[in-house]
C-alpha cells in the first residue's frame, strides 16, 4: 500500500475519506475489499462509504442502461439505470431472465452473446464509485453502508454433518 501511495505522491494523511465498491459480487473477493476499506479507514480514521459496484458503472455511461455482471453458475446480476438513477434491481437471474432496458454494459454481459448481442464490455472504475459517493454526500444522503451486497447464498452453506 505505500508504494502504490508513493507512486501518486500522496500518504495516509492525505486520505479524508475511503469509497468502497459493494458488489453484488462473489463473496470472496468482495469481503477482502470490504474488510482492506474498513481497515485502512480505521487506520487512517476516516470515514468509508459503500456504492454499489453497479451503480458506478452505470453512472460513467449515463443515459438509459443495463448493467451486467457475472454472477457465476450461469447467472448474472443486473440493475437497470437512467441518467445514473437506478431503476431496477440489483438481482441475480439466469441471463435469459434480464428485463433489459437501454445499452446493454458491463462484462458480465460479454458472456452470453446470444442473449446480449449489442453488449458493450466495462469495468468498475474507482473514480467513478468515488464521483457516486461524492454526488450522494453532496444530496444528503449519508447513508452509504459498508456492508457486502449479497443477492444470493454462498456455495457452502454450513458445515456437513452438523
Amino acid at each position: 500500500m505505500e508504494h502504490v501511495m508513493a507512486d501518486a505522491g500522496a500518504t495516509g494523511a492525505d486520505v479524508s475519506r475511503i469509497v468502497v465498491g459493494t458488489g453484488p459480487a462473489p463473496f470472496t473477493g468482495l469481503r477482502v475489499g470490504l474488510v482492506t476499506a474498513r481497515t485502512l479507514g480505521f487506520a487512517w480514521g476516516v470515514p468509508v462509504h459503500g456504492v454499489c459496484s453497479l451503480d458506478a458503472l452505470a453512472a460513467a455511461h449515463g443515459s438509459e442502461v443495463t448493467v451486467v455482471a457475472d454472477a457465476r453458475r450461469k447467472e448474472v446480476y443486473w440493475a437497470t439505470y437512467r441518467d445514473g438513477v437506478r431503476l431496477d434491481g440489483p438481482q441475480v437471474t439466469a441471463p435469459a431472465d434480464v428485463v433489459a432496458s437501454g445499452a446493454v454494459i458491463g462484462r458480465g454481459a460479454l458472456l452470453y452473446p446470444e442473449v446480449f448481442p449489442a453488449a458493450e464490455g466495462g469495468d468498475v472504475d474507482p473514480t467513478w464509485l468515488a464521483r457516486c459517493a461524492v454526488r450522494a454526500l453532496a444530496a444528503g444522503d449519508a447513508n452509504l453502508p459498508v456492508e457486502p451486497m449479497y443477492l444470493r447464498r454462498p456455495d457452502v452453506h454450513g458445515v456437513p454433518g452438523a
